[in-house]
């Protein structure tokens, strides 16, 4: 039998955990566990001005530095083009907040077959 691979099609069964950054620095990875990217952010004691947590009042407006967001329940919120409200929303992808990412842990690996390091900014 002979396949071609442009009649096939894949259904990735692993999609990759978006990374999130906090001004060019990898502080997390994004899962299904989160049910937004403010709690993943508040998981990781990252802190967050906010109120609603549903949109409403805009209190965690963020800047998005790269990357896209999609939101679960739609914003009643004005937002610029490279805003987002992290209470009801998860990254498409990578993401690159402005956030400060001071005290919280970046994760850096060193070389390939070494253990992953962390360290405090």
């Amino acid at each position: 039998m002979r396949v071609s691979l442009k009649t096939l099609t894949f259904n990735p069964i692993f999609k990759k955990a978006p990374i999130v950054s906090l001004q060019g620095q990898p502080v997390l990875l994004f899962t299904q566990q989160h049910t937004s990217l403010l709690m993943a952010l508040e998981q990781k004691q990252i802190k967050v001005f906010s109120e609603c947590r549903n949109g409403y009042c805009g209190a965690c407006k963020t800047k998005i530095k790269s990357g896209s967001v999609t939101y679960h329940t739609e914003p009643l919120v004005s937002l610029g083009s490279d805003e987002c409200l992290p209470c009801c929303c998860m990254p498409d992808g990578d993401i690159d907040l402005d956030l400060s990412a001071d005290g919280v842990q970046v994760v850096r690996a060193t070389a390939k077959h070494e253990r992953p390091e962390t360290a405090n900014i």
